[in-house]
């Protein structure tokens, strides 16, 4: 179970920070969709900001040991994150399509859940 929650913690944290990279640099390409006019340019660089320092979360403590409890919090953080934008992107579109970000922000957000979960049962009590 541990190596299976480690390769969705890793899978998940790159998916994040590509996304949080992609969010706070490219925002001219993502304002040509029609999904992103929920949300301003500051407020699409905070939530990328936001995904790329929990893909940061994702690994760096359960790697080094130190505060492992952030790992499961940053999980959280981004199935809730997934979640709204799930909720955005619906109000557009509900086709099953690769090129729908509902079907990559649900995947996300499913994966996260696991995480989360799987890291806070696994958790030894202190």
């Amino acid at each position: 179970m541990n190596v299976l929650l480690w390769v969705c913690q890793i899978a998940l944290a790159l998916l994040s920070f590509s996304g949080g990279a992609y969010k706070l640099l490219m925002f001219d390409e993502l304002a040509k969709m029609p999904a992103t006019a929920g949300l301003a340019r500051g407020g699409w660089g905070a939530l990328g900001v936001f995904e790329m320092v929990c893909a940061v979360l994702l690994i760096v403590p359960a790697a080094a040991n130190w505060m492992p409890v952030l790992t499961p919090l940053a999980a959280a953080a981004l199935a809730l994150e997934s979640l709204a934008l799930a909720g955005l992107y619906a109000r557009y579109s509900l086709e099953l399509t690769a090129t729908n970000p509902l079907v990559w922000v649900v995947m996300m957000g499913l994966m996260a859940a696991v995480v989360a979960y799987g890291r806070s049962a696994l958790r030894q009590p202190a």
